[in-house]
């Protein structure tokens, strides 16, 4: 059995339970109470979404500092932190009456996902579990992968019964209890601080940041980045572009969550057989030939299913993949850095693809021309990654 000197494997999944709960509440919600906040509010959908754009922005820029922070002091005061910042940000949502409001809320709400979304979890359990850190993040993602299955109807319940605004106020009041309450009983001072090194570097000899095999892991993963949001935002778009009902829509994105959590099962059974370099093969080439299904049968039923299961599996892989790749191809002396470092322009790209699609859509008026665009981006994702995985050979 997996333990981390003396954690039981029991720690491993009470911190994926209080990722489960963080990314429902922080960031699945969101989902459900636009709708109502719009009727509400009168405000557009894209003033409601560049709201989220702002947040994804913000986490990006604040990751590389809770990074460092965590590989010098732990996880423990930013997790719990974040998980408190998050829940009375979530209290002040559910009074806004101004857009600016609204849009300072999410700006400080990105700092606080940066402080206790998977990459602080990810960087405590790598520190923990030596050899076994593949296991235990591979739990984490398997249980947080149901957070959109748990808290999107949860949350949707209370909408309904109470209004948003309840709503919105009970689920950060619990994110503060039941998260900040994990955190601060689980998490001890130092874990997933970095064990004690000048500086980390590459083998080439370079600083981390700047060394080939880092630049391949950032190409891949912002690639990638931008193809996941993309296609979350555009998929139903332009499948009803090609006349497809709504009832073999709603299967076909049905099918994508069970596909995920699907994948992960298979990693966690493989446990230490799993590696980055072999995961993240699979992953690219199931975006490659997700996306080309995409473009060849946008509109064939039997095509979109096989979409769903290649994307879906390769999506619930990818997660994985991001936490593992770090140690195994530049090693773990600085894991919160440099994760936090990646996320960076992760998360740019995730802010600015949905809004770059929908404008190439709007200038050209094709839905093709988004197809290829993520067409694109999956070569420049497979670049990134046979870069990072052949000069870490070399």
């Amino acid at each position: 059995m997996m333990s981390g000197g003396t954690r039981p494997y029991s720690f491993v999944w009470l911190l994926a339970a209080a990722q489960l709960v963080a990314w429902g509440s922080l960031y699945y919600a969101f989902a459900v109470a636009v709708v109502p906040m719009e009727a509400e509010l009168g405000w557009s959908k894209t003033s409601l979404n560049g709201a989220l754009s702002v947040g994804l922005l913000s986490w990006g820029l604040c990751a590389p500092l809770v990074g460092q922070w965590i590989d010098r002091h732990g996880a423990r005061a930013v997790m719990i932190g974040g998980a408190v910042a998050g829940g009375l940000l979530m209290v002040a949502w559910s009074q806004v009456r101004e857009i600016w409001q609204f849009y300072l809320i999410w700006a400080a709400m990105g700092a606080s996902m940066a402080c206790l979304l998977y990459e602080p979890a990810f960087a405590v359990v790598t520190a923990l579990y030596g050899a076994d850190y593949r296991r235990a993040i591979t739990a984490i993602t398997l249980l947080g992968g149901f957070a959109s299955t748990v808290l999107i109807p949860v949350t949707q319940v209370l909408c309904d019964a109470v209004g948003w605004r309840h709503a919105i106020l009970t689920i950060g009041l619990f994110c503060i209890v039941f998260v900040g309450g994990i955190h601060a009983l689980l998490l001890r001072p130092g874990d997933g601080k970095a064990p004690h090194q000048p500086q980390a570097v590459e083998k080439t000899g370079g600083p981390l940041v700047l060394s080939p095999v880092f630049l391949g892991l950032a190409v891949w993963f912002t690639a990638y980045g931008a193809i996941f949001t993309g296609l979350t935002f555009q998929l139903i778009p332009l499948m009803s572009a090609h006349d497809l009902d709504s009832g073999r829509i709603i299967v076909v994105m049905a099918l994508i969550g069970p596909m995920q959590v699907f994948g992960r099962i298979v990693l966690l059974a493989l446990g230490r057989r799993q590696t980055a370099r072999g995961t993240g093969a699979f992953v690219v080439v199931s975006m490659l030939g997700s996306v080309t299904i995409l473009l060849l049968a946008p509109g064939y039923f039997p095509a979109l299913v096989a979409f769903a299961l290649l994307y879906g599996a390769g999506n619930g892989i990818m997660t994985i993949v991001r936490g593992t790749a770090v140690p195994e191809y530049l090693g773990n002396a600085r894991y919160g850095a440099t994760n936090g470092a990646l996320a960076l322009p992760i998360n740019i790209a995730k802010a600015a693809s949905p809004l770059a699609l929908a404008g190439l859509w709007s200038a050209t008026g094709s839905p093709r021309a988004v197809i290829l665009a993520l067409l694109a981006c999956c070569g420049v994702a497979l670049a990134g990654y046979l870069t990072a995985t052949f000069m870490r050979k070399s």
